[in-house]
């Protein structure tokens, strides 16, 4: 299996692929952070670890939970 983008967001993708990506494909761990499947063990792996995009990835994600909070 080719690890793209689309994989990363896909909620589809086995949590072992999902592991896999955070573990060893930095430049795509901006978009498990899309992935509404992600675990929040797997976030905190993500978030801990860094990567390009990933703190603007949380950005994002924090920003639309609190346009949602009443």
């Amino acid at each position: 299996m080719r690890l793209t983008a689309q994989v990363a967001c896909d909620p589809n993708t086995a949590e072992d692929v999902l592991w896999t990506i955070a573990e060893r494909a930095p430049e795509l761990r901006m978009w498990l952070i899309a992935n509404p499947s992600a675990s929040a063990e797997l976030l905190e792996y993500v978030a801990q670890r860094g990567g390009p995009g990933v703190a603007r990835g949380f950005e994002v994600l924090f920003g639309a939970m609190d346009d949602r909070i009443p």
